[in-house]
């Protein structure tokens, strides 16, 4: 996989951070909710390990 298609699933997932974020202000979630919670978390730390391993520049 070359370094240009990782940096777009990257992007698909990080689009789906706000998502993650809109069910949360749903408040029939129940006890989805720690899913979503955990879910978040998870993405983060992708991300976060994402930006420590492939250097990012001014044009992504």
């Amino acid at each position: 996989m070359d370094l240009q298609t990782i940096k777009d699933r990257i992007a698909v997932v990080q689009s789906k951070r706000d998502y993650l974020l809109s069910l949360l202000e749903q408040p029939n979630l129940g006890t989805l909710r720690i899913d979503v919670n955990q879910a978040l978390e998870e993405l983060d730390d992708l991300i976060d390990e994402y930006r420590r391993t492939i250097p990012q520049t001014g044009n992504n």
